[in-house]
């Protein structure tokens, strides 16, 4: 890591940064931003849910998908662990059951990017907060 001995040395690494998020966000204007939340209690781990986020971090930036890959708790399917709830910017959200690593997959390609519908939905049984 660079040595910081002036002012001078710690607004240039300011504007770096600036400048780099800055990038960043101009890149992802063009792009919907995806929310997936796995369900991640002992009933989702125990059926394989850290092996479906850990595939969801690693492949959609590979992909070039502005996502946010994120674990909660309990959603209460415990009948169809590995659960994940995925939302595409201003659309409502969408929990897929039974998710493994081929069905991930798939949700990427089929629903992801292209909007269509794929096996595994299931019908959400709460109200969102607005």
């Amino acid at each position: 890591m660079e040595t910081i001995k002036s002012i001078a040395d710690l607004k240039k690494i300011r504007t770096e940064i600036l400048e780099a998020n800055q990038k960043q966000i101009v890149e992802n204007d063009n792009k919907k931003l995806v929310e997936i939340k796995v369900a991640m209690a002992t009933c989702g781990i125990a059926s394989g849910a850290k092996a479906v986020m850990d595939f969801f971090i690693e492949e959609l930036p590979k992909r070039n998908i502005v996502a946010n890959v994120k674990q909660t708790g309990c959603m209460g399917y415990c009948y169809a662990e590995p659960t994940l709830e995925i939302t595409i910017q201003d659309e409502k959200p969408v929990v897929f059951g039974y998710v493994d690593l081929k069905k991930a997959d798939e949700i990427i390609e089929k629903f992801i990017k292209k909007g269509e519908l794929v096996d595994g939905i299931i019908p959400i049984n709460y109200e969102l907060a607005n």
